[in-house]
């Protein structure tokens, strides 16, 4: 055992693994979430983040290792740890058919919600959802932002002290997924922890600390800032151009250049040192006779990062 539900960590996880079959879908990950913390699962798909957010929550078991959540063993205790936590899928687990007070009443049931605290349960949810007009609207009706509302006041319905967060943004509009950000600091102020897994590099900015997988290991651990230092040592250019395909053959080949790669209008390009790297990629823009608006050195972004250490990874397994 780990950890005692006392601890200053809500979750404690060490060498725990996951294999199906031959598949080693998650390899010896090891961290630890403080309580009231918001933690972001970082990795592209494939990579882990769902299976180990499953083994955490008590939905299946894992192959080795050890991992606590709240104190629980997720080996012995699943269903203790399911009565403890909020869980959120990307799908938001709605029942489309049902009145959104439909939905709240039937989740209340599953929670085992007290009568008395029912009906100030629900009302909290409604109100946070920003749902009172619509509250027997059909959830299949609804915009997205505010099925995701609903959805996150349904897995609070019990008031956890831990939440799971999988993909939860995914599929709505950018003003739903900044509003649904400010119930994640509101829950993550008032001592709820938060692990939240996100594939929007900008979403992942708003965590307190971050695990990066990547095929089943984890490989960087650190606040959005420390792991900017820690894993980007080269310059980070960025270059805005007219033709960023062709400037991305222009620029493919000069020995400076550590990575390239694809970003908004441009290209972000990874290099030694900014100075001397600058004039030689000018000249070879102006070989192809490619227009550029913007080539400047900037603050690498976590996007940069990931794609800085999934290259350094496939680049020394030989992939």
């Amino acid at each position: 055992m780990l950890v005692s539900n006392n601890s200053e960590y809500a979750v404690t996880v060490k060498d725990l693994e996951k294999r199906f079959g031959s598949f080693q879908a998650v390899n010896k990950v090891s961290f630890q979430v403080r309580r009231g913390e918001i933690f972001g699962f970082l990795g592209p798909n494939g990579a882990g983040k769902s299976t180990t957010m499953r083994m955490l929550c008590g939905i299946i078991i894992p192959t080795a290792g050890e991992a606590t959540v709240n104190g629980f063993d997720v080996f012995h205790q699943a269903e203790q740890i399911k009565n403890h936590i909020g869980y959120m899928s990307q799908k938001f687990s709605l029942y489309e058919d049902l009145t959104v007070e439909e939905n709240i009443d039937f989740y209340s049931g599953i929670y085992q919600i007290p009568m008395v605290e029912k009906k100030n349960r629900k009302d909290w949810v409604v109100k946070m959802a920003g749902l009172d007009e619509h509250r027997n609207s059909l959830t299949a009706i609804l915009p997205g932002g505010w099925r995701q509302r609903l959805a996150l006041g349904c897995a609070l319905l019990h008031k956890p002290p831990v939440i799971f967060l999988d993909e939860p943004t995914s599929g709505v509009d950018p003003i739903s997924r900044r509003s649904f950000w400010e119930l994640i600091y509101q829950l993550a102020a008032e001592g709820i922890t938060v692990f939240v897994t996100t594939h929007y590099m900008d979403e992942a900015e708003y965590c307190d600390r971050l695990a990066m997988i990547y095929r089943g290991e984890l490989v960087a651990i650190g606040t959005p800032d420390e792991l900017k230092v820690k894993y980007m040592n080269n310059d980070v250019l960025n270059l805005e151009c007219l033709d960023p395909f062709g400037a991305l053959q222009a620029v493919n080949g000069i020995p400076e250049i550590r990575e390239a790669a694809l970003f908004g209008r441009g290209l972000h390009l990874a290099v030694n040192d900014a100075s001397s790297s600058i004039p030689i990629i000018i000249k070879a823009l102006q070989e192809r006779k490619l227009v550029y608006t913007r080539l400047e050195k900037i603050i690498p972004s976590l996007e940069d990062v990931f794609v800085s250490i999934i290259e350094s990874r496939d680049s020394s397994a030989g992939l």
